[in-house]
């Protein structure tokens, strides 16, 4: 059984195992503001997604993860659609997401109906990456 919910403090544990990137402050931020989702499985967390606002106006997911052994089962598509609705539930019209070129999920992206809407490139040495490509999808 799937069930999908908003991040609770509770959560912090399984949400690090996945999210390496989230400082501690924001983490908790992600639970008071209700930005983040975990799915679980079975009641056991499996995966997580977080967002915020770009411009302070258009939901922006900055991290959709399922853990690997959970991979390509379609867990990602229902995280991202609850998101989706969610969103459209809250009256939001537009969204928003990212991923580098060389990652595979440009693909899954695609798939759901986000379309490419730009890109940059990080050339300062210690924050090089390859190109963050964008997507965006009316909702």
């Amino acid at each position: 059984m799937i069930k999908i919910r908003y991040v609770e403090a509770s959560d912090k544990e399984f949400w690090y195992s996945l999210d390496k990137h989230l400082p501690e402050t924001e983490f908790q931020n992600k639970v008071y503001t209700k930005r983040g989702y975990v799915l679980s499985l079975n009641n056991k967390p499996v995966g997580l997604l977080r967002y915020n606002l770009f411009w302070d106006s258009v939901p922006f997911c900055t991290m959709i993860f399922i853990d690997c052994q959970y991979q390509g089962k379609g867990y990602g598509k229902q995280l991202i659609q609850y998101w989706e609705n969610d969103m459209k539930r809250r009256g939001y019209e537009m969204l928003l997401t990212s991923t580098q070129v060389d990652e595979k999920a440009q693909h899954f992206y695609r798939k759901l109906g986000y379309k490419d809407c730009g890109g940059f490139v990080i050339d300062i040495p210690q924050y090089a990456q390859p190109m963050e490509m964008f997507f965006i999808k009316s909702i």
